[in-house]
């Protein structure tokens, strides 16, 4: 198995496929996800990230009228389903791990388990705010930010674990990556400090980037630049989501923070049907995919959300 930076080398300039996939709602069948990323092997995908996803907070009424506050986690097995990829497909499974929801101690033990399944990659996100909450919230010595958890992996690849003061543990050997946002993450004051803050990210230890979706290429090609004049050189993967309902128009600016191109949105409001809506948003995004290869972007990134009909379509336009 591989680095997603050796991968990323190894192409010799040519654009290679990946993808993201969610785990199932717990309590489903690990089968369905399988299946629905077979299909996408056609294509050759050296690696495929599988989200985490931290606590939700339900209040529940009691009989004596209190309200009774319950944690659950809707979407476990991310290390199940990573090894489940690796040891089925021959694919290098990235993980994600969160500042959000997590210790530092129990931050340090999911890296641990990755590293005794021999899984050497992982995407380190900040994650979102826990549900209902709007705004984030680190748990009690845990992190605020993903540089922090960068360093502590970058860390542990040093051999430095969080309380071994002599240095004797054996170094973990993950190649990292981290998120950034074409459009300004949503939270930054301004780009200027989203830059400085995607900066350190690559200073304490990040080998590449993954950027958030985005329907206007422009939008990347602008970020690539204004980030190699930052000094930062690390590969920068655009992420892609073909548009798949005439309802994604609205829905996906507010929850993602981006911008939705005028001529996508005329095309999609002429649409009778979500079936004609989903055709528009495979053909803008293979002629996203086009001209992102001929740009020579080291990577498609697409994020399926479940599903890989819309994305095998896409694919065999590029690949």
């Amino acid at each position: 198995m591989a680095k997603v930076a050796d991968h990323i080398r190894r192409a010799n300039g040519k654009t290679i496929f990946s993808i993201e996939v969610i785990p199932p709602i717990k309590g489903d069948n690990l089968k369905n996800l399988l299946d629905n990323i077979e299909p996408l092997l056609e294509f050759k995908p050296p690696f495929i990230d599988v989200t985490y996803h931290r606590e939700e907070y339900i209040e529940r009424p009691e009989p004596d009228g209190t309200i009774r506050k319950i944690i659950t986690r809707k979407r476990p097995g991310t290390v199940g389903i990573c090894s489940a990829i690796l040891h089925k497909f021959g694919v290098d499974p990235v993980p994600h791990v969160l500042c959000g929801g997590f210790t530092k101690e129990e931050t340090e033990d999911f890296l641990i388990d990755l590293h005794y399944l021999g899984i050497d990659n992982v995407l380190v996100l900040r994650g979102d705010p826990a549900k209902p909450f709007d705004t984030f919230k680190p748990k009690n010595n845990g992190y605020s930010y993903a540089s922090e958890l960068v360093a502590q992996v970058a860390n542990m690849n040093r051999g430095i674990y969080l309380h071994d003061s002599d240095h004797t543990m054996t170094p973990s050997d993950f190649c990292i990556g981290v998120a950034a946002y074409p459009e300004k993450h949503f939270e930054a004051v301004d780009h200027e400090t989203d830059f400085k803050y995607l900066k350190l990210k690559i200073d304490k230890g990040a080998d590449y980037i993954v950027t958030q979706m985005f329907f206007d290429n422009q939008k990347y090609f602008d970020f690539v630049k204004r980030c190699r004049e930052a000094g930062i050189t690390v590969p920068i993967i655009p992420g892609l989501k073909p548009l798949s309902t005439r309802k994604q128009l609205q829905v996906l600016p507010r929850l993602f923070h981006l911008e939705m191109p005028s001529d996508l949105v005329r095309a999609v409001d002429a649409c009778d049907n979500d079936a004609q809506a989903r055709q528009v948003g495979v053909e803008w995004c293979i002629q996203q995919c086009r001209e992102l290869t001929q740009a020579g972007a080291p990577g498609l990134h697409f994020y399926t959300m479940g599903k890989s009909d819309n994305i095998v379509q896409i694919a065999r336009e590029i690949f």
